[in-house]
């Protein structure tokens, strides 16, 4: 086997992924100096597979059919306005909003990490105290339905 047969242009067209990193600026440099890029280019062939993007932690369709049946009871209520869905590597966020400005009233989170121990589900309050926490989204929701009736006690 000779160098040529080596060579890139007899191992077929190849891909190729340029990366663009930027330096922040230290303390004693100037505006130039700070900009200065670095490229890194790599090369895939046709056949080898793109890395595969790390893991994501997300509700599933009955989760968040559970979980928009509470929040669409809510709305009807006129207590709840707005929501936001966040998916992070350890942990799936559905935070709920009186107005869309404010901070969120409650947060269903989705930990896996806590799947084990104390349970995948639980609903944080506005302060970022758990409610409640366990292994059946349904049952940590339930915390979400309890009625506020004020009782008349005669004395």
């Amino acid at each position: 086997m000779s160098d040529a047969d080596d060579s890139p242009a007899s191992r077929g067209p190849a891909t190729l992924v340029a990366v663009a990193t930027r330096r922040e600026a230290q303390p004693g440099t100037t505006g130039h100096q700070a900009a200065t890029t670095t490229t890194t280019l790599t090369t895939t062939t046709p056949g080898s597979a793109p890395p595969a993007p790390p893991p994501v932690t997300s509700f599933d369709r009955r989760e968040l059919n559970s979980i928009l049946r509470v929040y669409g009871r809510k709305v009807a209520e006129g207590e709840w306005r707005d929501y936001a869905i966040d998916f992070r590597r350890d942990e799936a966020v559905f935070s709920i909003f009186r107005r869309a400005s404010e901070m969120p009233l409650f947060r269903i989170v989705k930990d896996m990490r806590l799947a084990r121990r104390q349970g995948a589900y639980s609903v944080v309050a506005a302060g970022g105290m758990i409610l409640k926490r366990g292994p059946d989204l349904d049952r940590v929701l339930a915390v979400l339905d309890r009625r506020r009736t004020l009782r008349l006690v005669e004395a």
